[in-house]
């Protein structure tokens, strides 16, 4: 049996904005009242956070924008040294830090978001950050924090296996997985939110590139993943919580570090 056909002309739909008029705004949860869903995915009741560091007390190098911005490649070989807990902090109040919480439906961050809706979670295999374990974590930007999520022995090759294969992806300090809750986006714009939750991943990708040239460290984007190990990696639903964007960070490697390999 051959491959099942994909109706191209309804992905391209989705994309345009002709989508906008189909919707029945009325009918969205928002303007029937219903509560918005929750701005952070909850924990485990008495689950042990790890704190971050926070702005006031990390130390970043300054890094002019214009450089950084001409700076920006995507960068696939990295050299063995680890990330600070400072240096991933940075990286994660980047792409997701909460700047104000005006309500429950209003959570300003770092990155736009379309209707201030910010449908991700941000899950991290961590394999060298100076003051972690190896192992699974989510961040929760709400709290500044990490959550543990598991260890495992196999993280790297489970990492790599999820990846296509993309080998880098388990040599990297930390590999970022990012999810999205449609939920949170439906809410407020119905059919008209696929769109728009595929813009916001590139928003916060982004960041996560810019930010990296602030620590000496690079990352690429990862796009082509197998469903459902990263899925089952993250231990995610697939439906209502689902894999959308991979991003592994590593330090750059110089020539000193290939001169030690």
């Amino acid at each position: 049996m051959g491959k099942p056909s994909i109706d191209k002309k309804a992905g391209r739909h989705f994309l345009t904005d002709r989508i906008r008029l189909e919707v029945d705004w009325r009918g969205t949860a928002q303007s029937r009242g219903i509560a918005p869903p929750p701005a952070q995915k909850p924990g485990p009741e008495g689950a042990t956070l790890i704190p971050l560091p926070d702005r006031d007390s990390w130390t970043i190098p300054p890094r002019d924008l214009e450089e950084a911005i001409a700076r920006r490649e995507s960068r696939r070989r990295f050299s063995a040294r680890p990330l600070s807990r400072d240096e991933l902090a940075f990286l994660l109040w980047s792409t997701q830090g909460v700047r104000a919480q005006l309500h429950e439906a209003a959570v300003l961050r770092t990155v736009p978001s379309a209707g201030c809706r910010h449908p991700f979670e941000t899950y991290l295999a961590v394999f060298r950050v100076e003051g972690l374990a190896p192992g699974l974590y989510r961040y929760l930007p709400l709290d500044h924090a990490l959550l543990p999520e598991k260890t495992s022995a196999l993280l790297s090759a489970r990492v790599v296996a999820a990846a296509r294969g993309q080998g880098f992806a388990g040599e990297a300090a930390v590999t970022f997985f990012w999810t999205a809750l449609p939920e949170r986006t439906e809410w407020r714009y119905g059919e008209a939110s696929y769109k728009v939750i595929a813009l916001d991943a590139g928003h916060l990708c982004q960041n996560l590139y810019l930010a990296c040239e602030a620590v000496g460290a690079g990352t690429c984007a990862i796009a082509a993943y197998d469903q459902q190990l990263a899925d089952d990696l993250l231990g995610v639903d697939g439906d209502d919580e689902f894999t959308i964007y991979l991003a592994p960070v590593g330090k750059v490697r110089e020539q000193a570090d290939e001169g030690r390999r």
